[in-house]
């Protein structure tokens, strides 16, 4: 495992989350990975922020309005089918992990863990957590994106960790 100044990584992670990287959450007993395709990386608050969306009507929504933290784990190798079923299948009726033999490991600094693979970790604290309020939405994106209204809450995490594992 070695470190990683993430603003070195920031370009090379947006590329391959476009292709899917995991985001896990748990919270107590609950935990759960669902793929992303895409994050927001910057400086907010004089902090390294990333911030995910998670729509309301996912089951990791749940979790991750109880969770102080949360994971990325961007996957180094070919993940595809893993990525296209963890982002087809809800965990509340199938166990993600068990169905595509992944495997957590305790992360540094959070209480959610990542996905035990080669590739690239980002362990993020929440820190400001926002839903989105259609009013402020263009309207070609609102009718396109959300014809179900199940709208996104934003969730900035600073990022406390970021390194690579083989």
């Amino acid at each position: 495992m070695k470190d990683v100044d993430y603003m070195s990584v920031i370009e090379d992670s947006i590329n391959k989350i476009k292709e899917g990287a995991f985001l896990t959450v748990k919270s107590g007993n609950a935990l759960n990975t669902m793929t992303i395709g895409w994050a927001t990386f910057g400086v907010v608050w004089s902090k390294p922020i990333m911030m995910v969306a998670v729509r309301s009507s996912r089951h990791t929504f749940g979790i991750i309005e109880a969770a102080k933290d949360f994971t990325v784990t961007v996957p180094a190798g070919d993940m595809h089918k893993e990525t296209a079923y963890c982002g087809s299948k809800s965990g509340r009726n199938v166990d993600k992990f068990k169905m595509c033999n992944l495997e957590t490991t305790d992360s540094r600094q959070v209480a959610s863990p990542i996905i035990k693979t080669r590739g690239r970790h980002y362990e993020c604290k929440i820190i400001y957590k926002s839903a989105m309020d259609p009013a402020h939405l263009d309207k070609d994106y609102d009718s396109s994106l959300y014809p179900k209204k199940d709208y996104h809450t934003l969730y900035f995490g600073e990022i406390l960790a970021c390194y690579e594992t083989d």
